[in-house]
């Protein structure tokens, strides 16, 4: 394994931190990859090269997650916003009804069930949505869902990036009474944690978080959830004709698809989807723990059984100092840890690839920041 380099530790929320292992490595094959003398990024899509690279990652991401063989995998196009016009286009009208239920958690799956009202009878079943710091801080209880009968399918985003809470299970619909697939937004924590697929008809992650660069999204669906798409769903984005051309059937983001597939390499090596629980559980629990032991300098106003593992944000009890520590941060080598727009504060992303030093940087200099300023 390469020793790192002195590169700042880089908190962004998404496009995020990759593997330093995964950068050089690609930086070795830019010219030419694996003596074929062509880039990744000149090649066809459908020439024997790529092919290979493409099946290697889809057998990695397989292995990794577990994921049954009647459970197609499609690499496609559009992020995770464009999964929430393409999941109500492929899903939604299945039955006759034209159903869907939303839990609103945050952000993205306010986003989720605002784009599906355009194709489908789209309902809120439960939301954690409150007034000021109360807003989207704790999980409400699947008990308490309002679910209707006869759903097309029940969305959730398991993980929200902007108001840091996450599902620390995912519900088994089943238990609530509820026969309707489960469709899940997992694009800010895949991978760093198991999957239990009997819970789930979809699930689609966006790859700049925990998986790779833009321009690539991970979509896993059961096979009986194929071949329900409206007539007007554009051929690029109906989940039977891209699984039938294995992600194939427009030319896909090949650079992407590679990159994911080294960093599912990197996975394996490290000691896949366990070892990344384990690591995350340790980041976050090291930066909570200086959060909450802080005398109230810092906040996390999110309630202690739905803190993300991934995404911590966190305010300062003297909010002028803003500018202040996001400059010594600067200093200290700690990019990226600016809270988004809508919420203030700060930020901190801890993926897969944010090594545990990064996190022990982060915690030294908030100590040494308030001890300065407190």
């Amino acid at each position: 394994m390469t020793a790192p380099t002195a590169r700042p530790y880089n908190f962004s929320a998404g496009p995020a931190v990759l593997p330093e292992e995964v950068l050089r490595e690609a930086a070795a094959e830019m010219l030419d990859w694996h003596g074929s003398g062509m880039s990744v990024m000149e090649m066809s899509h459908r020439g024997r090269e790529f092919i290979s690279i493409y099946e290697q990652a889809e057998r990695d991401v397989r292995e990794l997650l577990a994921v049954p063989e009647h459970y197609r995998i499609l690499f496609m196009q559009g992020g995770g916003l464009g999964e929430n016009a393409i999941v109500p286009l492929n899903l939604s009208h299945r039955l006759p009804e034209a159903k869907v239920d939303f839990v609103i958690t945050g952000s993205w799956s306010q986003k989720s069930h605002k784009e599906a009202r355009r194709y489908c009878d789209a309902q809120i079943a439960a939301s954690n949505e409150g007034v000021g710091a109360a807003n989207h801080t704790a999980m409400p209880a699947p008990s308490g869902w309002q679910l209707r009968d006869g759903l097309s399918y029940v969305h959730i985003c398991s993980n929200e990036t902007i108001h840091g809470v996450e599902f620390a299970q995912w519900p088994d619909l089943q238990s609530l009474g509820c026969d309707a697939p489960l469709v899940v937004d997992c694009s800010s924590h895949i991978l760093s944690r198991p999957i239990d697929w009997s819970r789930v008809g979809l699930a689609f992650a966006g790859a700049q978080k925990n998986i790779g660069p833009a321009g690539v999204t991970l979509v896993f669906v059961r096979d009986d959830l194929i071949g329900h798409a409206l007539s007007v769903c554009p051929s690029a984005f109906d989940y039977q004709i891209v699984a039938a051309n294995q992600s194939m059937f427009n030319t896909p983001p090949t650079y992407a698809i590679y990159i994911a597939g080294l960093v599912f390499q990197w996975l394996k090596r490290g000691g896949g989807v366990a070892a990344m629980e384990a690591r995350s559980l340790e980041k976050s629990t090291l930066l909570y723990d200086t959060i909450d032991n802080s005398d109230g300098y810092y906040v996390n106003r999110v309630a202690p059984d739905c803190r993300s593992r991934m995404n911590v944000p966190f305010f300062l009890h003297d909010e002028s100092l803003n500018e202040a520590f996001l400059a010594g941060a600067r200093q200290h080598g700690l990019l990226q840890l600016k809270g988004h727009k809508s919420v203030g504060g700060m930020r901190a992303s801890i993926y897969n690839a944010m090594p545990l030093d990064g996190v022990r940087s982060l915690v030294g200099y908030m100590r040494e920041f308030a001890a300065r300023h407190g």
